[in-house]
């Protein structure tokens, strides 16, 4: 069954929801620091059950699905019918908001990953020379901000597509009333080639 612009609009809404939902709680379940154990010349950090790094790849993953269906609503053939990406890109809002949302979800995705992948590494090697180490985790604050971004992203991918469909209709409009247009031409060119040509009488 072919999509339609409306279930494409409720899948990038809810995969941006719960990229924020997954970065929020990522926040929240962060240890402000580990337990230091102090060894042989060497301090082990003990660090709660911290499912951080988990919930940070989750949010970033689904970040990543939901810029990918927002990019793909935008030139997606709806009612089998598509138009040139140039067409899109003439007008002035969706380029605007288009590049907009590619940025913020590169910004959000930035966000998740940097904490993301810090805690993982205070997580593995958790073995510090240095006695007097406080076991940190990750910079607090960045997961949070990070899983705010990629829901602002989803919803600049809405905005883009509710653009695009107003395009869409401008421009199968400006067609159909204009049969000297560029794709007029094409269509009328196909169907006159599938038409058998007559003898001179």
């Amino acid at each position: 069954m072919a999509a339609t612009i409306k279930q494409m609009s409720i899948i990038v809404a809810t995969l941006g929801t719960l990229s924020f939902m997954f970065g929020v709680i990522a926040e929240n379940k962060k240890p402000d620091s580990g337990t230091a154990i102090q060894g042989k010349g060497v301090v082990i950090c003990k660090y709660s059950s911290d499912p951080t790094v988990v919930l940070g790849y989750l949010s970033v993953a689904f970040l990543v699905a939901s810029t990918v269906a927002g990019y793909l609503s935008l030139f997606y053939p709806y009612k089998g019918r598509s138009i040139p990406q140039a067409a899109l890109f003439r007008s002035t809002s969706f380029l605007v908001f288009f590049n907009i949302a590619l940025g913020m979800a590169g910004l959000a995705a930035a966000m998740l990953l940097w904490p993301t992948i810090t805690e993982q590494l205070h997580l593995i090697h958790n073995v510090h020379h240095n006695l007097n180490t406080t076991c940190p985790t990750a910079k607090t604050g960045l997961l949070g901000g990070g899983a705010f971004i990629a829901l602002d992203a989803s919803l600049f991918w809405l905005v883009s597509l509710m653009l695009a469909d107003n395009v869409r209709e401008d421009y199968f409009e400006t067609v159909e009333k204009d049969p000297k247009g560029e794709q007029s031409e094409v269509l009328t060119n196909e169907y006159s080639s599938n038409v058998p040509v007559k003898g001179i009488a």
